[in-house]
C-alpha cells in the first residue's frame, strides 16, 4: 500500500499524533474517515444533542442515546467522507488542501474504499436498529442526501445547503428517538440546524475558494464571495430566532432565554472575526462551532429546569 502523501502545502489533514501511532495498514482508512479531525462528528451529532436536551423523556434516555448517537456519529461521517472522497478523487488531486486525501493519493484503492463503506454502513446499520422505528426510517432516508452531496458541488452554488440536510439530520432523528415521533418543535430545530450549518460550511468552503474556482467546483463561498459577511450574519440570525421557536413550542421555562445569549454571542463573534482570504482563521472559526452546538444543548437543558 503507498505511503499517505505528505503535502508541502496548505492541509487540514493531521497525519501525526496518535494516527501515527496506528498500525501502518490502518492509517489511510483512519485519515479516509477523517478521525484525525473529530470535528466533522461533533457537527454531526450536535444536532441530535439539542433534540435529547429539548425532548428526552429521562436522563437516563438522554444518556442512552447521546451514547449510540455520538458512536453513530463517527461511523457515518467516515462513511460520508469515503462517498465523498470517491466522488472528488481526481479533483481532490488539484486542491491543495485535500491532495494528500488517502484515495486522492494512492494510498487507499477505489476498491478497498468500496469494502471499508459496506463495513462501516453494516455497524452503523447495527447501532441504528437499536432506535425506535420513526428513527430507523429517518436514518435510513438521510443516505439519499449523503450520496447526493458530492454531485451537489458540479451543479449548484449551493451544495452548502445539501450539506445543512444531511448534518442536520440528526435533529429529527434524535427527536423522534426520543418521542418517538416528530412535532413542530422537531421540525423548528432540524431548521434551525440547516440554517446553523449553511453559515458555518460557507465559512469552511473559503478554504478551498480558489482552487474550487479553477477545477469547477461550486460553492456559496464562491456564490457570496466579499458579500459572505451580510450572508453569514442572516444564516446565523434564522438559527437564533428558529432556536427560539423550538424552544417556545417545546413549552421551555423562561431561564431559555438568557441561556441562549452564550450561542447568539458566539455566532457573532464569528461574523465579526471572518477574513475569508485567510484560510487558517477560516478553519478556525468553522470549527469553533462545536463550542456554539454545546452551548445550544446547554440552553435547552437549562429551559428545562
Amino acid at each position: 500500500m503507498p505511503l499517505i502523501r505528505r503535502v508541502s502545502g496548505y492541509t487540514d489533514i493531521r497525519a501525526g499524533g496518535w494516527v501515527a501511532r496506528l498500525p501502518e495498514g490502518w492509517r489511510p482508512y483512519a485519515l479516509l474517515m477523517r478521525l484525525d479531525r473529530p470535528i466533522g462528528s461533533w457537527l454531526l451529532v450536535l444536532p441530535g444533542f439539542w433534540a435529547f436536551a429539548l425532548a428526552a423523556p429521562s436522563w437516563g434516555r438522554g444518556l442512552w442515546l447521546t451514547f449510540l448517537f455520538g458512536l453513530g456519529a463517527v461511523l457515518m461521517r467516515g462513511a460520508g467522507c469515503v462517498v465523498n472522497d470517491l466522488w472528488d478523487r481526481d479533483i481532490d488531486r488539484q486542491v491543495e488542501r485535500t491532495a494528500g486525501r488517502p484515495l486522492a493519493s494512492g494510498a487507499v484503492t477505489p476498491r478497498q474504499a468500496l469494502a471499508f463503506l459496506l463495513a462501516l454502513l453494516a455497524v452503523s446499520f447495527v447501532i441504528l436498529v437499536q432506535l425506535p422505528w420513526a428513527a430507523i426510517l429517518l436514518g435510513v432516508l438521510s443516505l439519499v442526501p449523503i450520496a447526493l452531496y458530492p454531485l451537489a458541488k458540479r451543479v449548484t452554488d449551493w451544495p452548502q445547503a445539501v450539506l445543512g440536510l444531511v448534518f442536520s439530520w440528526a435533529a429529527p432523528t434524535g427527536y423522534a428517538a426520543a418521542t418517538g415521533g416528530l412535532d413542530a418543535a422537531a421540525i423548528a430545530l432540524w431548521a434551525a440546524g440547516f440554517f446553523w450549518i449553511l453559515g458555518y460550511d460557507t465559512i469552511y468552503a473559503h478554504q478551498d475558494r480558489e482552487d474550487d474556482a479553477l477545477v469547477g467546483i461550486r460553492s456559496t463561498a464562491l456564490r457570496f464571495g466579499d458579500r459572505t459577511r451580510p450572508f453569514l450574519a442572516a444564516c446565523y440570525a434564522v438559527t437564533l430566532a428558529l432556536l427560539a421557536l423550538a424552544g417556545a413550542l417545546a413549552g421551555l421555562s423562561w431561564w431559555f432565554a438568557p441561556a441562549l445569549l452564550l450561542p447568539a454571542a458566539l455566532l457573532a463573534r464569528q461574523v465579526v472575526k471572518l477574513d475569508i482570504r485567510d484560510p487558517a482563521l477560516c478553519l478556525r472559526l468553522f470549527k469553533a462551532n462545536r463550542d456554539v452546538g454545546l452551548a445550544i444543548a446547554a440552553a435547552f437543558l437549562i429551559g428545562r429546569l
